[in-house]
């Protein structure tokens, strides 16, 4: 069987890549899907000025400003206890959250008695005829349960209303700016203008009253500080008077020419212990000299004149030399004594001065050192004690000239319009809105269909090609289709099988079927039908037509037909009667039937048999044509098998019926047994839901050539 390629000239077994998105087809399915489209935007559209123009109420904005002074006005040179606001992103951000506070927010609450305002404090509000909690009481109140006292507080009645005129106001920063927006939305423009700059007064308020707070809580504690302070001077001054009383002191310079005096007294002593030990050795050498009984030598160490005279005399032997010696020698022995003596003395009192101005020295030190401490401490008392008066007088002079970090910029004025509901623009975004979901609806619609539609979808799926597509037949029973073609002949119907005809025939013009078998892949897919038709457009032609009731199991040629067939082609084949015999035919049809009938073995088995092979031989050589009407592909296998026979094999898809997974299952039923469709047949297409899923462009060109 040669299989027919698709329009687009792509071979049948073909698959096209699904991984692509063609946008050109998405465009279709939105062209498609106008009318939804424009439905939802209508629809939205309605619901959109519904809203603005009956439901909104409408609010009014009102704008206030209020610059951050970056420059501090200077009355006079003395540093604030509270310095300014700089000008960092870090600040600017925290006076915004200042704004903000729900501290300054509950001011104004109070300042302009929203408590008293139904738009802030809902409890003021009149109950709702109808809500979900009254739905909720109402059910509690059916099984008993006893509904949980609610007695609010007037701490929460104001936390709700600050929430909710935190939620009418806002504050913004002007980029590269110093100045703060400060907006309000109320449903009263008096009101909205009023909130919004008293909201911009108490802030600047709000600024001075902190600045005032930590001048007077600075002024208090420097006072404080100061008190103390001036206890500490006088207690080190008290001090330092005590110590001066009772202590002799000398000054810096006396203690000075002390120091000099030991420093004398020092020198003086060296040359004292010099001449001390000079005398002392020279008493030892006389006395050595003395004890040694040599004149000669005693003479040489003492190197004395009178000394030497009386040696002079001894060597001479003048009487009276010795005892002159002698007497001069005692007399030298006695000096050296004295001396000695004298030097011994002098060192000892020389040593004693250096101690006792030593000792002077040290205390006149110490009591130098304590009397310049307690010199500093007192210094350092008033030195500290005056700096706080200093600052506690500048102080107490900044309390009265405190300033603002801000001013009031721009005053808020009463908006002569609402803000919002803005019904252009609600109107705008409404279309829009309904537009996008419209268009959201086709393609999710189009995404989730898992039916065939149309045939380019169908040879897209399955990679086979679309020979025919049969619109529904409008009868009321079955008995009355063949009667419809043969009175409307040139009905879109009959046209749809001239064109399956007319394709089957063209598919091989040298060999063209002679067999042909219908199937589907589910029952009630329209395939006995379409045989009966093509077996009326065959018998047209002039040719002779067999038309074979192939599904023993239904047989659903009896509902078609009020013929008379108690005999099949099974007793023909089981030799009970001739092929004349149980042939029926029909004059509607202008063709022959052969009926099946109800048999005891397997149908696949029976149509596996060589019998019933040489069967459809021989009546090849009696009809120019014979289709076979065959079961479900899905259902038996009796078409697979049949398929075998066939010449040319019609595969019928119902529109919008069958998935996509059914009819792929049943043609790779055909191909398991190498069997392949000559084409496809989208069947029972109902034009008036194709209009409406937007697929009834193409048939308008085509309908006046139809006659209904």
């Amino acid at each position: 069987m040669k299989q027919i390629t698709s329009a687009s000239g792509r071979p049948a077994n073909e698959h096209t890549d699904g991984d692509e998105i063609d946008l050109g087809n998405l465009l279709q399915t939105l062209w498609r899907g106008k009318l939804w489209i424009a439905l939802c935007g209508f629809v939205a559209l309605c619901l959109g000025g519904f809203y603005a123009y009956g439901i909104a109420v409408p609010v009014y904005t009102a704008k206030s400003a209020v610059a951050l002074e970056s420059r501090q006005e200077q009355v006079m040179d003395i540093e604030s206890v509270v310095t300014g606001l700089g000008g960092d992103q870090s600040t600017i951000n925290t006076e915004v959250e200042v704004l903000r506070s729900r501290g300054l927010i509950e001011t104004l609450v109070l300042d302009l008695d929203l408590l008293d305002d139904p738009e802030f404090n809902s409890s003021l509000q009149p109950s709702p005829r109808f809500s979900i909690g009254m739905i909720v009481g109402a059910i509690r109140g059916i099984f008993g349960a006893q509904e949980p006292s609610s007695v609010v507080s007037e701490r929460a009645t104001l936390d709700r209303t600050i929430n909710a005129v935190l939620g009418a106001l806002s504050v913004s920063n002007l980029r590269q700016s110093f100045v703060f927006e400060l907006t309000a939305t109320t449903q009263d423009p008096t009101k909205s203008a009023l909130i919004a700059n008293r909201l911009a007064e108490l802030y600047i308020e709000n600024q001075i009253s902190v600045k005032f707070e930590k001048t007077e809580a600075a002024t208090a504690w420097l006072s404080e500080r100061v008190s103390g302070l001036q206890i500490e001077l006088e207690s080190a001054q008290a001090e330092l008077k005590n110590f001066s009383t009772n202590t002799d002191l000398i000054n810096a310079d006396a203690l000075a020419a002390l120091n000099r005096q030991v420093k004398d007294l020092r020198d003086r002593r060296l040359m004292l212990a010099a001449q001390a030990d000079a005398t002392g050795s020279n008493l030892e050498r006389l006395r050595k000299a003395a004890e040694a009984g040599d004149p000669a030598a005693f003479a040489e160490v003492a190197q004395d004149t009178l000394l030497d005279q009386a040696l002079s005399r001894i060597e001479e032997g003048q009487e009276g030399g010795l005892e002159a010696f002698s007497l001069r020698r005692e007399a030298l022995i006695a000096q050296a004594e004295l001396e000695t003596a004298r030097a011994q003395s002098q060192l000892a009192a020389i040593e004693a001065s250096i101690a006792d101005v030593t000792s002077r020295i040290d205390n006149q030190s110490q009591e130098l050192v304590t009397l310049e401490q307690l010199q500093r401490e007192v210094e350092a008392s008033r030195l500290l004690y005056e700096a706080f008066l200093s600052r506690l007088k500048e102080t107490s002079i900044q309390q009265g000239i405190q300033q603002a970090d801000s001013r009031l910029l721009s005053r808020a004025v009463v908006p002569p319009a609402p803000s919002a509901p803005q019904k252009k623009r609600v109107l705008a975004l409404s279309l829009i809105l309904g537009l996008i979901v419209g268009a959201a609806a086709v393609l999710f619609r189009e995404m989730a269909q898992n039916t065939f539609r149309t045939p380019e979808d169908l040879e897209a799926k399955t990679g086979y090609s679309v020979i025919g597509q049969i619109p529904k037949i409008s009868v009321k029973a079955r008995r009355n289709v063949l009667e419809y073609f043969t009175r409307k002949p040139n009905s879109a119907a009959a046209e749809s099988v001239r064109n399956l005809r007319t394709s089957l025939l063209l598919a091989n013009i040298d060999t063209p079927p002679k067999v042909i078998m219908s199937t589907s892949s589910v029952p009630g897919e329209g395939k006995t039908t379409q045989s009966i038709a093509l077996a009326q457009n065959f018998a047209g032609l002039g040719a002779k037509v067999l038309l074979i009731e192939g599904d023993l199991r239904r047989r659903v040629l009896s509902e078609y037909f009020s013929h008379t067939h108690p005999h099949g082609f099974l007793s023909v084949m089981a030799g009970d009667i001739s092929l004349k015999d149980a042939i029926v035919y029909d004059e509607g049809l202008n063709a022959d039937i052969l009926y099946g009938q109800k048999s005891r073995v397997n149908a696949a088995d029976l149509f596996s048999s060589n019998t019933f092979r040489e069967f459809i031989q021989d009546l090849r050589n009696y009809y120019d044509y014979i289709i076979i009407d065959s079961p479900p592909v899905l259902v038996v296998p009796d078409a697979r098998v049949l398929g075998q026979l066939a010449d040319a094999i019609i595969y019928s898809v119902q529109w919008d019926s069958v998935t996509h997974r059914q009819v792929l299952d049943g043609l790779k039923s055909l191909e398991s047994v190498n069997l392949t469709p000559s084409g496809l047949i989208l069947s029972q297409i109902d034009r008036n839901k194709l209009k409406r899923y937007g697929y009834g462009d193409s048939y308008k060109a085509y309908s006046r050539y139809y006659i209904n």
